[in-house]
């Protein structure tokens, strides 16, 4: 058994943005479970197979905890504990807490609830687009504004604020923020939901952080809360409705299936979710010693999880590198698995079955404005995507 680590594969193929880096396939069949160089010098582990991530993922012994971890692609020295509302970065009892606080709201039902607002949100951007003509680029048209005024919605914001909310929202993924305009729009945004709690707590609205106020949470920590699922749940829903409209004007024929039966949304969005995992990667630190694939995992070890290569796994998913959107992808990690699932999962797919059938049917000439080629895809981000996607009908 060749115990020689290798480095995390980055770079993905020339021309095929929607596909994992090259070389995951090769080391997932060579091994789902293989020993990794880490930037920093530390020696730990990386793990392809979806039956093999799924494991580590649901596996208790494995932290989420900010502090024991070590980046697989930079050197971040000592990283910072999460600070209060962080869901990501803590394990039990601390994750138990705020879980089961939040839990009760994120209900299949409840999200559905939604549904007419996402609808209407979606139609008025689309409106808006319809009225300037194109050319537009999508991602500050429609794939930024929507989940933005979701969260909008979920938290609780006045209309009188939501331009201002938005503006701040999108500098926080907007192609033209530095790193430094994005962390005052951070700072900005934690302020103003700080606020929202406050005002909140003298006159209680029908919102999530209205419902929470009830409980024994600290101003800080519904902020925090607040915060934390902003910067969940903007980044990633963005990225999947521009990466997902992306991948569908590539293939002709997958964008006709959908337009030609919208009622296929929410299998499209399942498969897109497994397709692009834009989410692709995941970090845990082994607590004690577990055996993992033939391997044992040493406590202390940080354990790579590589959701776009176990999403690609030929032993889940049969011919996995084709877009397929009536295929069955039950069972993928876009979301994760185990106790940190993304809580705003259902949410997400509320905006996503709205969002792709409405754009494909408003404008059937749907169609790239520049050469696939030019459009400019993010890269070295822990949320994969495009910085921008002009279109044109």
């Amino acid at each position: 058994m060749n115990d020689t680590p290798v480095t995390l594969p980055v770079t993905r193929p020339a021309g095929c943005p929607f596909d994992p880096p090259e070389g995951l396939a090769e080391l997932r069949e060579q091994a789902p479970v293989t020993r990794l160089a880490f930037p920093d010098g530390h020696r730990g582990w990386l793990v392809t197979g979806h039956a093999e991530v799924r494991a580590v993922l649901s596996d208790r012994r494995f932290s989420s905890r900010y502090e024991l971890l070590h980046h697989p692609t930079a050197v971040l020295g000592p990283l910072m504990t999460a600070p209060p509302g962080d869901l990501t970065g803590i394990d039990a009892p601390e994750h138990t807490r705020y879980r089961k606080l939040l839990t009760g709201r994120f209900t299949v039902r409840r999200m559905n609830q939604l549904t007419e607002r996402a609808e209407q949100i979606t139609a008025d951007h689309l409106d808006a687009m319809e009225r300037l003509g194109p050319p537009a680029d999508l991602v500050r048209s429609f794939a930024q504004p929507v989940p933005a005024l979701m969260i909008c919605e979920l938290l609780g914001v006045p209309y009188a604020d939501r331009d201002a909310f938005q503006r701040h929202a999108a500098a926080l993924t907007g192609v033209d923020a530095d790193e430094q305009e994005q962390m005052d729009a951070y700072s900005e945004l934690q302020g103003y939901i700080h606020g929202l709690v406050q005002a909140k707590r003298v006159a209680p609205t029908d919102d999530l952080l209205s419902d929470l106020i009830t409980g024994d949470l600290t101003d800080g920590e519904l902020a925090g809360i607040g915060a934390f699922l902003l910067a969940a749940g903007l980044d990633t829903t963005a990225n999947m409705l521009a990466l997902g409209t992306y991948a569908l004007l590539s293939d002709p024929a997958q964008l006709a299936a959908l337009r030609a039966d919208p009622g296929l949304a929410g299998q499209a969005v399942e498969e897109l979710l497994r397709h692009l995992s834009i989410a692709h990667t995941g970090v845990r630190a082994a607590l004690e010693d577990v055996e993992l694939g033939g391997h044992l995992i040493r406590a202390g070890e940080s354990v790579v999880v590589s959701i776009q290569a176990a999403n690609r796994d030929p032993r889940k998913y049969a011919d996995p590198d084709r877009l397929d959107l009536r295929r069955d992808a039950a069972g993928h990690l876009a979301f994760g698995h185990g106790i940190h699932q993304c809580l705003g999962q259902q949410l997400a797919r509320v905006e996503m079955r709205a969002a792709f059938p409405a754009l494909v049917t408003r404008f059937p000439g749907l169609r790239l404005a520049v050469p696939p080629e030019e459009v400019p895809v993010r890269a070295g981000t822990d949320v994969h995507g495009v910085l921008s996607l002009p279109v044109r009908w």
